[in-house]
């Protein structure tokens, strides 16, 4: 007892007696992480925002049903992923496709609360699953030791399955991008993973920490309080140690190794881009920015997504101005433009050397549900497609893809693939010497760029590769291998560059052996677990 007059067993025991109280902490909790990507940007608050829920999810209050601790679990999700996603509401207005406002407004909601529901799931798994192991087993309750080792593996193992989805964006990673560099450097030992269960264990440590002063059946060999948070700080301090450690690796690239890449931001809002005025100012802010990067003497110029809102490949290709200025220039270029597969539309990055010839492409594996493709379209479509602003689905493009230049193999990405580390790794393992990825951003506001150039800041560090980005209206910029932005453009302008970035061929323990981590966690719980149970 501390004589200040903090109680902590008054406050245990108001806890325990009132559910309400408990239902709004979690929410509050999780809306306290999702505080910590822009625009709050207070990354270190996820090192204990995820405390109050451990505390009530392991709590051996007999009054906490599994459903109750669910939908502890839930709210927390909820206030997180809904908060970190709430830029979702820049959808409206979409009146300019002809959609009415109040559809507009449905679509933009539906959107959002489809995307936070399925982040409140995941924690309302994870809830239940720590929940079930803290009952109790023969009149014994699991140790601490094995709620955390069992609460990380089960974390790590929900995030990974979530991101082999559609909806993904919010991993607990995500909250240090693009601050804590040292602690994102983790990721280049196994992925993002590595950065979560960092997280969820110093998390759970400070959470122990309390939950030790009220043990079940205290006996002469309980931890003591300081224990934990001895072993938190310690750990803590290390993480960020050995980071820092892979952040100080000079990048020793050599000149040889280097390549002036262009970058043109065009801002052509998508509202205008399909009609007329917004074709004819993407022509000319594309030709032209092309045309003025080409005289300064870059080796390619990169274009966001949907730099040219029509197909590029077709009869009256050479009839295009910025085909023209390609014959012109002799400069490749790496153009963001719809395209065509087996008559099927696609969102592609194209390739195309100095002579005008296409010589690789990449098509958007990760495409955005109900903007740009109908999910189940064959079985729910025309009930689905009224919450659709989109006329047709575009086909997903497929796995494994390979993206080829002039200088070598690149990794690309094309907007929303930014979240989903594998396309990355992928690419990096198989050649890829550098990143290039295509955006358009529009109609977001700052919040959801700043965003996304955080994943990007992720992407760079965890297979050790310069990133190139290239964005209809911000933010463009350009992150080398350890996270640092060497440049970002501004906001909803028109703007070009010239970056130097270097190709590598280095691979990090991630890109060589992908995420080794979670399947480890999770066979080492699970046998724990089994060892639990069975004695």
């Amino acid at each position: 007892m501390i004589k200040s007059g903090f109680n902590p067993k008054a406050i245990h025991t108001l806890l325990s007696n009132k559910p309400s109280l408990q239902l709004a902490i979690a929410l509050s909790s999780g809306l306290l992480m999702g505080t910590t990507p822009a625009p709050g940007n207070l990354w270190f608050v996820a090192w204990i925002a995820l405390v109050p829920l451990w505390i009530l999810v392991n709590s051996t209050s007999k009054a906490q049903t599994l459903k109750f601790k669910w939908l502890l679990g839930f709210l927390w999700g909820v206030g997180y992923h809904g908060l970190a996603i709430s830029w979702i509401r820049d959808l409206h207005p979409l009146t300019w496709m002809g959609v009415p406002w109040l559809a507009s407004i449905a679509i933009a909601l539906f959107a959002w609360s489809a995307s936070t529901l399925w982040g409140g799931l995941l924690v309302s798994t994870w809830s239940w699953g720590m929940a079930f192991l803290s009952q109790r087993v023969s009149d014994r309750t699991p140790s601490p030791w094995l709620r955390i080792l069992v609460g990380v593996a089960l974390w790590c193992g929900l995030e990974s399955l979530w991101s082999t989805g559609a909806l993904w964006w919010t991993s607990l990673s995500f909250t240090q991008s693009p601050h804590n560099l040292a602690i994102l450097h983790l990721g280049q030992i196994s992925g993002p993973n590595t950065v979560v269960a960092a997280i969820v264990t110093i998390n759970g440590l400070l959470a122990e920490s309390w939950l030790s002063l009220f043990p079940p059946r205290p006996t002469p060999h309980t931890p003591h309080p300081k224990n934990y948070l001895a072993i938190a700080l310690g750990l803590l301090i290390t993480l960020h140690l050995i980071g820092f450690g892979l952040y100080l690796q000079p990048l020793t690239d050599q000149p040889i190794a280097g390549l002036r890449i262009g970058i043109v931001q065009g801002n052509i809002p998508t509202r205008i881009k399909l009609f007329e005025e917004g074709i004819s100012r993407a022509i000319a802010a594309y030709t032209n920015g092309y045309r003025a990067l080409a005289n300064q003497g870059v080796d390619a110029v990169l274009m966001p997504e949907g730099a040219l809102p029509y197909y590029w490949i077709g009869a009256n290709r050479a009839r295009d101005p910025l085909y023209q200025a390609i014959a012109d220039k002799g400069i490749p270029l790496w153009l963001g433009t719809p395209g065509l597969r087996n008559g099927r539309v696609t969102q592609s990055l194209f390739s195309i050397n100095g002579q005008g010839d296409e010589i690789g492409r990449y098509d958007k594996i990760k495409l955005v549900p109900l903007g740009e493709y109908i999910p189940f379209e064959s079985i729910v479509g025309r009930f689905i497609s009224r919450l659709s602003p989109v006329e047709a689905s575009m086909v997903l493009g497929k796995p494994n893809q390979h993206f080829d230049t002039p200088f070598g193999r690149a990794i690309a990405g094309i907007c929303y693939d930014s979240a989903f580390t594998r396309l990355f790794r992928n690419q990096a393992a198989t050649g890829g010497q550098f990143i290039i990825t295509a955006s358009n951003n529009d109609p977001y506001g700052a919040a959801m760029m700043t965003q996304h150039h955080a994943q990007d800041v992720m992407r760079a560090i965890e297979s050790d590769r310069w990133a190139v980005r290239a964005t209809n209206t911000g933010f463009s910029g350009v992150v080398d291998p350890h996270g640092h932005t060497v440049w970002i453009s501004d906001f909803r302008t028109y703007q070009t560059h010239v970056a130097i970035i270097f190709r590598r061929q280095t691979q990090t323990p991630y890109v060589r052996w992908g995420d080794w981590l979670t399947p480890s966690l999770l066979v080492m719980a699970t046998l724990a677990w089994l060892g639990h149970r069975l004695t």
